[in-house]
Formats: C-alpha cells, structure tokens, sequence
C-alpha cells in the first residue's frame, strides 16, 4: 500500500496556528500512532489528510501523489470518526454498501464484498440490524467495515474507541490491529490514551500544542523521552521529576557522578557551576524499596491498586512516587530506597529537553 509524506503542513482557525511546520513519513502498511492531548491538533491533522481542511501551507503526499490540491473523493482514503456515523434507518449491509453505491459499483460486485467485509469484522450474522440494534463495538466495527469495503489506499482513524467501556475498549484494540496487519493498509490511528499508543502503534507521533515533540517507537518514546513533556505525557504512574543540583562533581540529591552527563553540557557557557539546576527523571518502576536501599524518605500517601500499591514517598522536600508489591507499605512509615541508575533521564530545567548520555 501507498505510504504518506506530510511536508511543513501548517494550519490556523481565526489566527491561531494549530499546527506548526508538521512534518512526517510512514513506511508502507505501517500503523502510526499520533498521540497528544486534547486540543493539540491531532484531529485537525486528520482532517487535513482527508481534504475536509485545507492547509495554509505545505504537502501532502500519498505514495508519489501529491494531494493536498486534491478534493476528498480523489484521495482515496478513508476517515472513520469516534461517533460511528452510522445511517440509523439503514441496515448492517445497507451501511456497508453505502459508499460503493455512490461510486456506481455493481449489484453483484456489491454484494460480494459486503459478504466479505462483514466476515471480516465479525458481523455476518447481524447483516439485517439496524445501529440501534447493535452494541457500541459492533457498531465501531460497522464504521470500519465501511472504511475497509472501499478499498482505500490510506485509513485515518480519530479516536475509534473512545467512546467504549474499558473491557470492550481492549477487546478491539487488538482485534484492530490484527485487522490494519491483515489487510496491509497504511493507517494514521490519532488518540490521547497513552495506553492505545502504546500498545497498538509500529512509531508513535507525539504532539504537544501543534508540533512534533518526538518520532518513534513506543519503546523509543517511553524509555529515551525527547522532553520533559514527552516523559510526563507517558507512563502510569507519572515519572518523578526531581530538582537536581551539582555539587562537587556530584548530582544531588541522589550523589550520582555527573561523568554520567555529556561535557558539552558541563562546558556551555549557560552552565554556571555549583549552582546548575537539573531536573532529574526516574519513572515509579525503577526504584527499588528495600531496607538496604541508599535513600530513605516518609510514605505520605499510599494507593492500593489492586496488584500493586503506589506510595508516595516525602525525600528531601519533593514527593516521589514508587510502586510496592506488598501491603505493608503505610502512611507514615519510614522507608529506604534506591535508583536503577541505568533508568535516570536528565534534562536541561531551562529548554526541558533532554540531556543525552555520552
């Protein structure tokens, strides 16, 4: 399947930009996710693909073609939104058969490939139902069924699943993406739940207010953080964030050897010694409590989640969160801790970003 080239694409509503200078590729028949929270212009670039926007500057291309001057019709992709869009007078097959009706398809063809899409997506048996007759994920399915009938060389997806309980929510998670791996087709996914990013996306695009903060596998984007945002944005429970200083060679408050930071870190002009501020990223999972541990700090508050426990721990004036396996991790109780040091991020408090290991 064709893949998708957004050049610069940039985009404002009554003089605010939205989107800012955006630029990415797929690979072919791969599903990337765009992640971001709400109103940073995920739905906006969808919209744009689609045609139903016009960009006020930069392109768009599918495979080779250049599309951004085309109208919708002649893109070929298919845009399946979070509130179904279903005709509620017409069937299962009647939804189905909509969009190849209006592009003057066959009877016979028609018929043949409603039989087969709704194989597809599980819903043979429920051909003659109306939407109301049917449940909120067999509905979903009906609105990507009928993005799947047209054959489309591009699928665009604007929070599918957001409108579904939690249950039904992972149930077709994975039954989508073994459907994008069946049929090939190269998709753009946009959601705001880190968990749908990172469980279903080949690379992730993450966006904060209109640009691109960071490219790249969930892997990539959960353990190498380009920002401080990206880091936040990722991971239940949050990262801790801690204010960091360099004392004597040492990071404090956790005496960490800055050989550990890049000298063109330690040498820029705008680093002013003793009293450098760093901000210092360990995420939950990644400290150890133990009554060896280096540290030792006061549970000021303590989560039961049922298979873990977060506690939320008073170290040197900043509350610092940790999960525990056990429940005899109470308010008040005194603890010892220690870092996976490995797993430390660093970034740089006046830009955010992140200060690479040599």
């Amino acid at each position: 399947m064709p893949d998708l080239k957004i050049k610069n694409l940039n985009k404002s509503f009554a003089g605010k930009s939205i989107l800012k200078n955006i630029s990415f590729e797929t690979g072919n028949g791969e599903l990337v996710v765009v992640l971001g929270p709400s109103g940073c212009g995920k739905s906006t670039l969808l919209r744009l693909i689609a045609g139903l926007e016009s960009p006020e500057g930069g392109e768009i291309y599918i495979g080779e073609k250049r599309v951004d001057t085309l109208p919708p019709q002649k893109r070929n992709v298919a845009l399946v939104f979070q509130n179904y869009a279903l005709y509620p007078h017409m069937t299962v097959a009647q939804n189905l058969a909509f969009p190849l009706k209006i592009s003057r398809v066959s009877k016979e063809e028609i018929r043949d490939r409603v039989k087969s899409t709704a194989e597809l997506i599980g819903l043979a048996d429920r051909l003659d139902s109306r939407p109301t007759e049917l449940s909120g994920g067999q509905r979903q399915r009906v609105a990507l069924g009928r993005a799947i009938i047209r054959k489309p060389d591009l699928f665009l997806l604007d929070e599918p699943l957001s409108n579904l309980d939690a249950d039904l929510r992972q149930n077709l998670r994975h039954e989508l993406v073994d459907l994008q791996r069946k049929l090939g087709t190269t998709t753009i996914y946009v959601t705001h739940d880190q968990v749908e990013a990172m469980t279903m996306g080949d690379r992730m695009i993450v966006i904060e207010s209109g640009k691109i903060r960071q490219i790249g596998t969930p892997e990539e984007v959960y353990n190498s953080p380009s920002d401080i945002f990206v880091a936040s944005f990722l991971g239940a429970p949050k990262i801790n964030l801690i204010e960091c200083e360099i004392k004597e060679s040492k990071i404090q408050p956790f005496e960490v050897s800055t050989q550990c930071l890049p000298n063109n870190f330690l040498e820029n002009p705008a680093f002013d010694g003793e009293n450098s501020r760093l901000i210092c990223g360990i995420r939950p999972e990644d400290i150890i409590l133990s009554a060896e541990g280096k540290h030792s700090g006061t549970i000021k508050n303590a989560e039961f989640l049922g298979d873990k426990i977060i506690v939320f721990i008073d170290f040197n004036r900043q509350i610092i969160s940790a999960i525990a396996d056990a429940d005899e991790w109470k308010k008040g109780l005194a603890v010892n801790f220690s870092l996976k040091k490995e797993k430390l991020l660093f970034f740089d408090k006046m830009t955010g970003c992140r200060i690479c290991r040599p």
